[in-house]
């Protein structure tokens, strides 16, 4: 039972510091120092990889052991290009389907994004993003759902450390657009809540493609 909650915790904290880019995009992970460090075998340690590998965290190679998934090119293009449409779908889903206690869950995520700084906002907006998932409860949609975060999460860093009066601004425009995203689902409004989820992706793809360059990238969802 030891070994399991050894376990459990070193797999929340390698997604989280792989989520935070503590662990950057292609970063080789060492078994050996990992396994060390979170006091666990190696047979484990090789587990907990397949584990997150299995969420799309971590590529494994036979012959160069487990990295950190990319963050390319190629796969910032994939996510633009879908982001809008899989949370468009799980936000009519979950305007639909949630429960009072997801709401207040969702609610207390902001509540923490609002009071919180860098990693531990980080976290608490990636919370924000897998309740709405939780509540949309479509099993097929959950994969590409969870993978989307996931990298959304990783491509947002540094958002909630702002260092200017601009990022600052943008900080605040965020929150205040998850607070229209919840009340839309807390009124069961399908359409707002689109509506409202759609305006709330624009802001991270406008964070997103003016930290990699100056010009930004359209979304081309043809």
């Amino acid at each position: 039972m030891l070994t399991k909650d050894r376990k459990a915790a070193a797999r929340a904290d390698l997604t989280a510091r792989i989520l935070c880019n503590d662990l950057a995009p292609g970063a080789e992970l060492d078994e050996t120092r990992l396994a060390a460090d979170y006091a666990l075998s190696r047979t484990p340690m090789r587990e907990l990889f397949q584990a997150l590998a299995g969420e799309g965290l971590v590529v494994l190679n036979p012959n160069r052991g487990a990295r950190v998934a990319p963050l390319g090119v190629e796969q910032l293009h994939d996510f633009l290009q879908m982001a809008p449409l899989i949370l468009a779908t799980a936000a009519r889903l979950a305007a639909e389907a949630r429960s009072p206690d997801q709401l207040a869950e969702m609610r207390a995520a902001l509540d923490t994004l609002a009071g919180a700084a860098d990693h531990e906002a980080t976290m608490a907006g990636h919370r924000f993003f897998r309740l709405l998932g939780e509540m949309a409860g479509n099993a097929y949609l959950m994969p590409s759902f969870n993978r989307l975060v996931m990298d959304h999460t990783r491509l947002t860093q540094g958002f909630f450390a702002p260092s200017s009066k601009k990022e600052k601004k943008q900080v605040k425009r965020m929150i205040t657009q998850k607070e229209a995203v919840l009340a839309a689902l807390a009124a069961q409004e399908p359409d707002n809540a689109v509506a409202e989820i759609l305006s709330l992706c624009e802001l991270s793809r406008e964070h997103i493609t003016a930290s990699l360059s100056p010009n930004p990238v359209p979304i081309d969802v043809a």
